[in-house]
């Protein structure tokens, strides 16, 4: 399948390089404003994982100096959409009308509406749309969700999600809440879908916080109320460019409880017979993975159930409920979802 990658950013790039395993997908073009990028100069990306930039072959691919040229290329058949969350929407529903399968990165969009609306876009022209929820793919998350959703451990009775990292000065355009959503949509928007992946959609949402992006500090706790389990999710920037990106969860079950942290801790069933066991979470790259599964979705012409774009357009909503929580001092507002 031919496929444009629409920004060569840290995810555009990180995307890029996920694209070179995949035996059945050719990226066929690139679209980007900045000129080092086209020419296959990455070595200025940064983001918050992974190593530096690289220099990458561009020789053979077009160059495009806006999406909306890359989308109309007859060549392409799928658009790998990597811009800016402010043109997430705009950019998946023109590729939609033109006929192109559509993988977007996360958040799907910065609010609910314009999420419905490329839901739409995809409805009626027949495309597949899917958003790239990579912890679905991560096999350290993968692992925790088995493990739920077997029931080999119990019912769940508390849970706690937590993503933090410095301020991402690595691109400016993440500190304009009006063009990035802040934090909570760049960042524990991970977390919020993949409480959905394990729990569905809760019953009402509540958050407190702080923020103060001229200092770099866009801080939530957030509490998903649902019948069942307690479950958490807190984290986002903190005011330090030295701060560390860490991502971890703490699960509590019937059967014991299961921890994870990106900062030494591999996933692990602490048993409520005394037992600690390290549970196996190899498997491939989560980018690799999930974009191969997006690719065979196009090929075979199926809905991505893994990773349904109306849970990620859920998770939007969700975000915006923890934002409106956290302006009403932690007011408990009523899901509709």
């Amino acid at each position: 399948m031919r496929i444009a990658v629409l920004g060569l950013g840290f995810m555009g790039s990180t995307h890029f390089k996920a694209l070179r395993n995949i035996p059945q997908a050719e990226v066929v073009a690139v679209a980007s404003d900045d000129e080092r990028q086209l020419t296959g100069d990455l070595s200025g990306v940064q983001g918050n994982i992974g190593a530096p930039g690289e220099r990458m072959d561009f020789s053979g691919l077009r160059k495009y100096r806006n999406w909306q040229d890359a989308i109309a290329d007859p060549a392409t058949e799928a658009v790998d959409i990597c811009l800016p969350t402010g043109l997430h929407a705009p950019a998946a529903i023109a590729a939609l009308r033109a006929g192109k399968h559509v993988l977007v990165e996360k958040p799907m969009a910065l609010d609910g509406a314009a999420a419905d609306a490329m839901l739409e876009a995809a409805r009626a022209g027949d495309r597949i749309l899917m958003v790239a929820q990579v912890l679905r793919f991560f096999p350290v998350y993968r692992v925790l969700r088995d493990a739920v959703r077997s029931g080999r451990v119990g019912a769940v009775r508390a849970a706690m999600f937590r993503r933090r990292c410095g301020p991402p000065q690595w691109s400016p355009w993440l500190l304009d809440p009006n063009v990035s959503g802040g934090a909570v949509f760049d960042l524990l928007v991970h977390d919020v879908d993949f409480c959905l992946h394990l729990f569905g959609a809760p019953q009402a949402v509540s958050a407190v916080g702080y923020v103060n992006l001229a200092s770099g500090i866009d801080w939530i706790m957030t509490e998903f109320h649902y019948a069942g389990p307690t479950v958490v999710i807190t984290g986002g920037w903190h005011p330090s460019s030295s701060f560390p990106f860490s991502m971890e969860y703490s699960v509590v079950t019937d059967g014991g409880a299961i921890e994870y942290s990106s900062a030494g801790t591999p996933p692990t069933l602490y048993g409520s017979d005394g037992s600690r066991t390290e549970m196996d979470a190899t498997g491939r790259d989560g980018y690799q993975a999930e974009i191969e599964y997006f690719v065979e979705c196009c090929l075979e012409g199926r809905q991505p159930d893994l990773c349904p774009p109306r849970e990620s357009a859920a998770a939007v909503k969700l975000a915006e409920l923890m934002l409106e929580s956290r302006a009403k001092e932690g007011e408990k507002l009523r899901c509709l979802l």
